[in-house]
């Protein structure tokens, strides 16, 4: 696969620069201010927050939480500045860390205790949310493939609502058509159709308000076909502030079965019923809380994607996994990227990050020229799709 330079973040004024020096110290504020921490968990979190910025990479403890493989995934890197680790992997070992310092790992009294969690519980009882599953009262009236299409634009644009994206964004407008600078959902209907009864993975995105939509999408693929079986695949822990776990997707589909929207109460009950069936199966994998991209994909993990007939993607971190965390040029084919993923797979992404590809030479001139960070403020969105063949 070719290649092109990897993303850092000691770049001052870049965005990866931003998310160390501006919303990870505006992050750990709300951290610390949302639970109780000891003096303890304080002081570590904020040890964490200066190293990150100012310090060096320290290894871990020998008896550190998984130890043996961050000595090795950080080999070359121990004792240099942070910002002279590529983005991704500099970002997955703050919130590693992160979450060790507020004492998850244990043993004590705060392990297993989702730093997060009052952040999604917040989102997910919010009224806002009882306002946008009314609108599914409706869907049912709408003819295909309008319906099917709603669907799948809700579960792309809903990954706007991604918490920690929230943390330094601006107010912005609804998604418009011109907003999506890459539109495969034709070839991604004609994937699902190839699919022939078989089987659809969902790798999860945040939890929350943008879980919703696409357990929602979920429900449709089952309800009318063609798939026989969907697989959610979440975060094995809290990571990136507001990734999906078994925990969040339980908590989403409780929200669905108890809200006040027939339709949307109906959705929850079937994918209940999915669950206890086998039709819909959460799984998770350590290999997605690890620093590395989806090159790098463990054989079993490997093995299993490649049993899919589709893998739809979700959002921001999983589009950077996919294609590589570089500065691509923006024209570079989505398949140059992609193309070693074991399964068709299917981005459903906001950008919220500077790394993108398969855009047309037109689109990214335009874009240029407004003179915007278009690429990072999540205004704009894409649906890719690689099939292999």
């Amino acid at each position: 696969m070719p290649n092109a330079p990897v993303i850092r973040s000691d770049a001052p004024g870049s965005f990866a620069w931003g998310v160390f020096h501006e919303r990870h110290p505006e992050l750990v504020r709300r951290v610390l201010g949302a639970l109780p921490y000891g003096p303890e968990q304080r002081a570590a979190v904020e040890r964490l927050l200066a190293e990150s910025t100012s310090g060096v990479l320290e290894p871990p403890a020998a008896d550190g939480p998984d130890a043996a493989r961050w000595l090795a995934w950080g080999e070359g890197l121990w004792g240099r500045p942070w910002g002279e680790a590529p983005f991704l992997w500099a970002e997955s070992w703050f919130y590693h860390r992160l979450l060790d310092a507020t004492g998850y790992f244990g043993p004590g009294a705060w392990q297993g205790v989702d730093p997060f969690a009052p952040f999604k519980h917040a989102e997910l009882a919010g009224p806002a949310v009882d306002e946008e599953l009314a609108a599914l009262d409706g869907l049912d009236a709408l003819p295909e493939p309008r319906r099917s299409d709603a669907l799948l634009r809700s579960a792309l644009w809903g990954n706007r609502a991604d918490l920690s994206f929230q943390l330094t964004a601006g107010p912005g407008g609804g998604p418009a058509d011109a907003d999506l600078l890459a539109d495969d959902s034709a070839l991604l209907r004609a994937e699902l159709q190839r699919a022939g009864g078989g089987r659809v993975h969902v790798i999860a995105d945040n939890a929350g308000r943008e879980l919703l939509p696409d357990l929602v999408l979920i429900d449709h693929l089952l309800r009318t076909g063609p798939v026989a079986e969907v697989v959610l695949q979440v975060k094995p822990r809290p990571y990136f502030v507001s990734d999906a776990t078994t925990a969040d997707a339980l908590a989403a589909v409780e929200r669905l079965r108890t809200a006040p929207s027939p339709a949307a109460g109906a959705v929850g009950r079937r994918l209940w019923r999915a669950l206890n069936d086998g039709a819909l199966t959460i799984r998770t994998h350590p290999f997605f809380c690890a620093p590395l991209p989806y090159h790098d994909l463990p054989d079993d993990l490997r093995s299993e994607l490649a049993g899919a007939a589709l893998t739809i993607l979700k959002g921001d971190l999983n589009y950077r996994r996919l294609v590589g965390d570089r500065h691509w040029p923006p024209t570079t084919p989505f398949r140059t990227a992609a193309g070693h993923f074991p399964s068709p797979v299917a981005a459903l992404r906001t950008l919220k990050s500077d790394v993108v590809v398969g855009l047309a030479p037109t689109t990214v001139a335009q874009l240029d020229a407004t003179g915007t960070p278009w690429r990072t403020t999540g205004r704009h969105a894409v649906i890719q799709v690689h099939t292999h063949r």
